[in-house]
């Protein structure tokens, strides 16, 4: 049973950071590509990044480019995304996704976790 699990997520100040992780569990993370999506309260989701199974292949957002950088640790299963820099506008309920490249690419994977909330606040 494919099982993504985020952490990471809190209240953190405007120009602080964090770190979110996707602990996947139940299938093998090495030959699947990983995204991050966001949802802010009113607005559509969006996607924020994603990787590669080989993460040789990283996108990015326009929004957050320079400012969010995503990595893996296929020995741990996990997917990072770290966040720096952050302001009121990235708050919001951040999911990870897998699927193969092309679907996460198109925002269309298949398997979702629950999601972690980030809000920026002074």
């Amino acid at each position: 049973q494919v099982q993504l699990v985020e952490s990471g997520g809190g209240l953190v100040q405007p120009g602080g950071s964090l770190r979110l992780s996707c602990a996947a569990s139940g299938f093998i993370l090495d030959y699947y590509a990983i995204g991050w999506f966001r949802q802010a309260p009113g607005k559509e989701r969006e996607g924020v990044s994603c990787i590669g199974s080989t993460a040789d292949s990283t996108y990015y957002a326009n929004s957050v480019k320079g400012q969010f950088t995503i990595s893996r640790d296929n020995a741990k299963n996990t997917v990072y995304l770290q966040m720096n820099s952050l302001n009121p506008e990235d708050t919001a309920v951040y999911y990870c996704a897998t699927d193969d490249l092309r679907a996460v690419v198109a925002s269309t994977p298949r398997y979702w976790g629950q999601g972690t909330q980030v809000t920026v606040s002074s």
